[in-house]
C-alpha cells in the first residue's frame, strides 16, 4: 500500500516536470506536493514526520493524487485549491476573491519587529489593501489593546476579510472599510501596515499563471508599480497621528521605489526575504 511520503514525493515530482510556479505558501515543489496532500487526506498540515510512513488506502491516494492533477491543470495556487492559507502559523480562509497572503509584514508584526516604534498610546491601527484580512486578523492578535481597521478597495476582497475576522473571533476588536486608497478613512491612525499593489508593468507581463489566478487590483501597480504608492505617500501624513509610522511592503521593487523616492528617509527592515522588501517611514518624514 502506498505511504503518505510516497505520494507526496511522487506529486513533486509531477509538479517539477510540470514546470508550475511557486510563492503562495511554500516556495518549492515538494512543500506544494505535502500541503496538497496532506490538506486532502485531513492530516495535519505542519507535523509531515508524524505520518510519513503511514499507509494510504487507495482510494484516499487517487484523491490525493487527483488534486495534484488539478494544480497542475488550473495552474491555480494551492491555497484556492485547498481554501486555505498560513500566516505565522494563524490559519486563514481564502479564495478567488482576495490574493493570497504571504505579506513580509506578518514576521514583523509576529517577531516584535516593529514594537520599537510603538508605545502605549497606539490604540488605532489601519491595515491598507487588507485582502483576505490576515494582517489585521494578527495585528489586532498581536496587540490586544488596538482596535484594527482593515480597509480595501476590493468589496469582494472584504468577503472574505469578514469570514476570517469572524473565524478568529475579532469582530468586536476589526473594522473593514470599503475605500480607494485613503479616500474612505479619516483617522487618526497610529500605524499602518500596507501591502499594496505594486508590481510593476513588464513584471506583470512575465507573471507566471499562478499569478494571473489572483485578483490583478491586487497586483498592478502601473509602470514602475509606485502608482498608488505615490498617492498613499502624499496623502498618509494627513491620517497618521503624532508619531505614527508606516510599515509598507514592495516586493522586489526597491529600485522603484528609491527612484521615485530619492530624497525620502526610508527605514528598511530585515525579513526573512532580506531588507529590501518591507519599509517603515514616520509620519515626520512624510510630512518633510
Amino acid at each position: 500500500m502506498t505511504t503518505v511520503i510516497q505520494l507526496i514525493e511522487a506529486g513533486a515530482k509531477q509538479l517539477t516536470d510540470a514546470g508550475v510556479a511557486f510563492g503562495h505558501g511554500t516556495t518549492n515543489a515538494f512543500d506544494e506536493a505535502a500541503w496538497l496532500v496532506l490538506w486532502q487526506l485531513r492530516l495535519p498540515i505542519d507535523d509531515l514526520d508524524s505520518v510519513a510512513d503511514k499507509p494510504v488506502a487507495p482510494a484516499d491516494a487517487e484523491r490525493a493524487a487527483e488534486l495534484v492533477k488539478t494544480r497542475i491543470g488550473t495552474r491555480k495556487p494551492a491555497a484556492y485549491l485547498t481554501r486555505e492559507a498560513w500566516l505565522q502559523g494563524v490559519p486563514f480562509f481564502v479564495d478567488e476573491r482576495a490574493i493570497v497572503p504571504r505579506s513580509f509584514i506578518a514576521e514583523l508584526v509576529a517577531d516584535g519587529t516593529i514594537d520599537y516604534w510603538l508605545d502605549e498610546k497606539t490604540r488605532h491601527v489601519l491595515d491598507l489593501c487588507t485582502g483576505n484580512g490576515s494582517l489585521a486578523v494578527l495585528a489586532a492578535m498581536t496587540y490586544p489593546e488596538v482596535h484594527v481597521t482593515g480597509a480595501d478597495i476590493s468589496t469582494e476582497a472584504l468577503e472574505v476579510a469578514a469570514i476570517n475576522v469572524t473565524r478568529h473571533q475579532l469582530d468586536t476588536r476589526i473594522t473593514l472599510v470599503q475605500s480607494d486608497g485613503l479616500g474612505a478613512l479619516p483617522g487618526p491612525y497610529d500605524l499602518i501596515l500596507c501591502n499594496p499593489p505594486y508590481v510593476n508593468a513588464g513584471s506583470m507581463a512575465a507573471l507566471p499563471a499562478e499569478y494571473e489566478a489572483e485578483p490583478e487590483l491586487a497586483l498592478a501597480g502601473g509602470t514602475d508599480g509606485m502608482d498608488f504608492i505615490r498617492t498613499l505617500l502624499a496623502a498618509a501624513p494627513a491620517v497618521m497621528s503624532e508619531g505614527a509610522v508606516l510599515v509598507l511592503e514592495i516586493g522586489n521593487e526597491r529600485e522603484h521605489f528609491e527612484a521615485a523616492f530619492p530624497t525620502l528617509e526610508t527605514l528598511w527592515l530585515e525579513t526573512s526575504a532580506g531588507d529590501d522588501q518591507v519599509l517603515l517611514l514616520t509620519r515626520e518624514a512624510l510630512a518633510a
